[in-house]
């Protein structure tokens, strides 16, 4: 008769063990040269390791920027995330001067043209 606790589901016999120890491996195939499967198996390294390329060193900078151009970075920011590339404002700008330094010179002048000057420095507080 069951007490007063509830009967635990069946779960998966566990195969029994042989009474007989298993029959011995053959020569070859003997401890000693088979691979262990927890012993590591060394792997060839390359010939030639490829020097580990250093970190850039970065630097923190602040700039003025005109609203309608700060909101493009937002505009660039959502496109680039719609193509599947979620990007940063940095490296929206950071490539942005990529693509600047990849031009002409005459199409670089022709873009510098576009970019009004501003007032240096902080903006007012209105």
């Amino acid at each position: 008769m069951p007490s007063g606790k509830a009967a635990k589901p069946a779960t998966a016999a566990r195969p029994a063990r042989a009474a007989a120890s298993p029959a011995p491996l053959p020569v070859a195939l003997t401890r000693s040269t088979a691979p262990s499967p927890t012993r590591a198996i060394p792997v060839a390294k390359a010939e030639t390791p490829e020097p580990k390329a250093r970190k850039p060193k970065l630097v923190r900078d602040s700039f003025t920027i005109p609203k309608d151009e700060y909101a493009a970075l937002d505009v660039l920011k959502a496109r680039s995330a719609r193509l599947g590339r979620a990007m940063k404002k940095s490296e929206v700008l950071r490539a942005g001067l990529k693509a600047l330094s990849a031009m002409a010179d005459s199409t670089f002048l022709a873009a510098l043209r576009e970019v009004p000057a501003i007032k240096t420095g902080r903006p007012s507080s209105k």
